[in-house]
């Protein structure tokens, strides 16, 4: 049985066939031309060596640089060179084989192949985003690289990969996930004055600063409440900011909008009267006009303001019964003391025993607060010349103004017949006969009642129950 020799060596030697060269046409026939005497001589063919697989040294010795020869020698293990020697190559861990695994000692002196040890080495690492490696030995066989990743992100995946024996590394690529949120800052709190005549403020700001800890990417910003430059309402309002990384972490701030109205102390309305107010009727800014009830009149100053100052501009006026001056020289100077202050309904009769006559009076006798209430004033003309009678309550006409109302009011004095005459002095209604004082306010309710008595109206509408 033939002998195993294991060899290794310190330089790398490639094994190699070298190839005949090629001859001209006739080489090989054994003969060539002389050129000069025009002869031919026979060619002596080289002899090929003859084969002994008895010479220690056929082939030369092999030796692979980080590898091994393991050879078996037809004349025994302590011959690795001898004809017909097969040497099986391998290579130290960490390389790799490169070319003929097993090769011969040939008769023609040479190993049927070549071979060479290649030094395992992996493909370089890339690198992760928001993280890094370090490895023990580069790329080469055995080195570990261990991953980590920057501030605010969390590693998922393998920590660590190791350079293996085929050229590849194990495990997978990790990645490195923002766990942190970003920062993020809220305006300032700020406080506001209400404008005048306004309960509100326009406040403006600007935007919260957002940076994010990662790649510095905010995907988007939320804000719960108002934006910049709305107008806000009287108190505190919280102003909530959030904001959110491509990783979808979030992270919340917060500011308050205070908004103040300056405010005057509560106006109370003069006796026998009310008050019609702008806004909220205590803030800056506001106006409040005084009022009084039919059959008083105002005296001082009609309006006050609320001042910056918090304070009421002006004293308050009162209401005072209405003063009526008889003692005119026309119908017409009565009638203007009436003018935007009262209602009136003037009364024509023939005699005080007017069954007609009787009866209205009767019923609006009783009807005294609803008149008040909506501004009329009652005259009564009574009679005929010379025996005419005319009042105001309790005050008498002259018999001059007496005739000058009749015919600057069309009424005459042979029956019962009544005019309704509106603030401005316009004649709206005209009765031939009795009507209830329910049909006359209804009347004046739908039809010559201002906005501002209106509103009167709905606070005071039980007030004559």
């Amino acid at each position: 049985m033939a002998g195993q020799l294991t060899q290794r060596g310190a330089l790398s030697i490639l094994l190699f066939f070298i190839p005949a060269v090629t001859a001209p046409w006739y080489a090989g026939s054994g003969y060539y031309p002389d050129e000069s005497y025009n002869e031919v001589y026979a060619e002596e063919v080289p002899q090929a060596p003859a084969l002994d697989y008895r010479v220690p040294r056929w082939c030369y010795t092999l030796n692979i640089q980080d590898g091994e020869a393991t050879c078996y020698s037809p004349r025994g293990g302590n011959y690795h060179s001898t004809l017909g020697t097969r040497c099986e190559l391998s290579c130290d861990r960490g390389f790799r084989l490169i070319g003929r695994r097993s090769v011969q000692c040939l008769p023609n002196r040479r190993w049927s192949g070549t071979a060479y040890c290649r030094q395992v080495r992996c493909h370089a690492l890339p690198f992760i985003t928001s993280g890094t490696y370090t490895c023990t030995n580069g790329v080469l066989l055995d080195s570990r690289c261990d991953y980590s990743c920057s501030s605010g992100s969390l590693l998922e995946g393998d920590h660590s990969r190791i350079c293996m024996e085929d050229g590849r590394w194990s495990g997978g690529e990790p990645v490195c996930v923002d766990i942190d949120p970003p920062k993020i800052r809220c305006p300032h709190s700020r406080e506001k004055m209400a404008e005048p005549e306004k309960l509100t403020a326009r406040v403006y700001w600007d935007p919260p600063l957002v940076k994010d800890s990662a790649d510095g990417t905010i995907t988007r910003v939320i804000v719960r409440g108002p934006e910049p430059g709305s107008h806000f309402p009287e108190g505190e309002h919280v102003i909530r900011y959030t904001a959110y990384d491509r990783a979808y972490n979030r992270a919340s701030c917060k500011f308050i909008v205070k908004v103040q109205v300056r405010r005057c102390p509560t106006l109370k309305p003069p006796q026998h009267g009310y008050l019609t107010c702008t806004s909220a009727g205590d803030n800056y800014g506001a106006t409040c006009e005084y009022h009084c009830d039919g059959g008083y009149e105002r005296q001082g100053t009609p309006s006050r303001v609320c001042q910056s100052s918090r304070q009421w501009s002006g004293s308050p006026p009162i209401c005072a019964p209405m003063k009526i001056n008889v003692n005119v020289n026309s119908a017409a100077g009565l009638l203007d003391q009436f003018f935007e202050k009262q209602r009136l309904l003037i009364i024509s009769a023939p005699d005080p025993s007017n069954r007609y006559y009787k009866m209205q009076i009767s019923m609006l006798q009783q009807s005294t607060c609803g008149l008040d209430l909506r501004h009329v004033t009652i005259i009564e003309l009574v009679g005929q010349t010379p025996q005419e009678v005319g009042r105001i309550r309790e005050q008498q006409l002259s018999a001059n103004i007496i005739e000058e109302l009749r015919q600057f009011q069309r009424l005459t004095p042979s029956y019962f017949n009544m005019v309704l005459i509106d603030k401005q002095g316009i004649d709206r209604e005209r009765y031939m006969e009795p009507v209830t004082p329910e049909e006359i306010f209804t009347f004046i309710d739908d039809y010559l009642l201002s906005n501002q008595e209106l509103t009167q109206r709905r606070e005071q509408r039980d007030i004559c129950e």
